[in-house]
């Protein structure tokens, strides 16, 4: 079954539910900064977050530099945010 975009108001429905991520219209996809105590912490919760990633066979674009981890979720075979995108969030914010 194809995986298909989020239509606008779908995806703003949905990002009503998750008030950490905002949506970024150049990359078509969702995004959310996550600030740790330090880089034990933030290591910590990438390998959270890659178990749940690996499971769903979705996987995040995500930069980390010392206390700090940036994820960007899209789905690239839907051309944007997809309902899996959503539901990765979802998982993201039950890690931290």
């Amino acid at each position: 079954m194809a995986i298909t975009k989020l239509n606008e108001t779908e995806r703003e429905a949905a990002l009503a539910q998750l008030p950490l991520w905002s949506y970024d219209a150049d990359a078509d996809a969702i995004c959310r900064n996550v600030k740790f105590a330090d880089f034990a912490e933030a290591f910590g919760f990438m390998a959270r977050v890659a178990i749940y990633a690996e499971k769903a066979d979705h996987h995040p674009e995500w930069f980390n530099v010392y206390n700090r981890v940036e994820i960007k979720l899209t789905t690239h075979d839907a051309g944007g945010v997809s309902q899996r995108d959503i539901d990765l969030a979802k998982q993201i914010d039950s890690c931290r």
